[in-house]
């Protein structure tokens, strides 16, 4: 997966590629989805969402160029399969997930994982959590119509916000970086989510 679907893609930071080399991606998928755990595509999960294809995942970690350091928001954190990779890239990560049997289902199987440095909630990741704010990186697994106002405001100076915003023909995955009250995008490549569901989205 590593050297077919990711270093030949553009994924270059040699910290995502280990990450996504040492999450067993069959972890967080269903038995009778097991077989195709290593796919490049999307698969479903439990309430009709999905885990996101490996490539999408390592495009969205390196995006966020994190150094060890950062404490990371996640929103939809759905299987845990993104959060376990975060889980080793950053110092911290808090995902929040609206689903609460997917919520549930992803604590289990990153504490089967051993992982410890990843802590699940179930809420509205549109709204982020202000009582944690700020955060140094931000991922979004849903597309919004536009980046959601709370979660630009828990964006820290100089912090990295990537997520999917809706277009025409599908999704844009994009960055937002910020720089004081200001924030530059740059657009990562077209994709296809599930809708951000909540006050901050649709």
């Amino acid at each position: 997966m590593v050297e077919r679907q990711l270093r030949r893609r553009e994924i270059v930071d040699e910290r995502v590629l280990e990450a996504m080399g040492r999450v067993p991606r069959e972890a967080f998928v269903s038995a009778r989805q097991r077989h195709r755990a290593y796919a490049d595509s999307a698969l479903p999960i439990a309430a009709g969402q999905t885990i996101s294809q490996p490539w999408i995942v390592a495009a969205i970690c390196q995006a966020l160029e994190l150094r060890g350091s950062e404490r990371v928001l996640e929103v939809g954190t759905g299987s845990g399969y993104s959060a376990a990779v975060l889980a080793l890239l950053a110092a911290g990560v808090i995902g929040v997930e609206r689903h609460e049997e997917l919520a549930q289902g992803a604590a289990a199987a990153l504490a089967g994982l051993g992982i410890a440095n990843v802590r699940v909630l179930v809420g509205d990741g549109s709204l982020g959590l202000p009582a944690e704010a700020p955060f140094e990186a931000i991922a979004v697994h849903a597309s919004a119509p536009a980046p959601p106002p709370a979660l630009l405001a828990q964006l820290a100076d100089g912090g990295r916000l990537v997520l999917p915003i809706a277009a025409e023909q599908g999704d844009d995955l994009i960055v937002l970086r910020r720089r004081g009250e200001r924030f530059q995008a740059e657009l990562i490549a077209p994709c296809r989510f599930v809708p951000l569901i909540g006050e901050g989205g649709f």
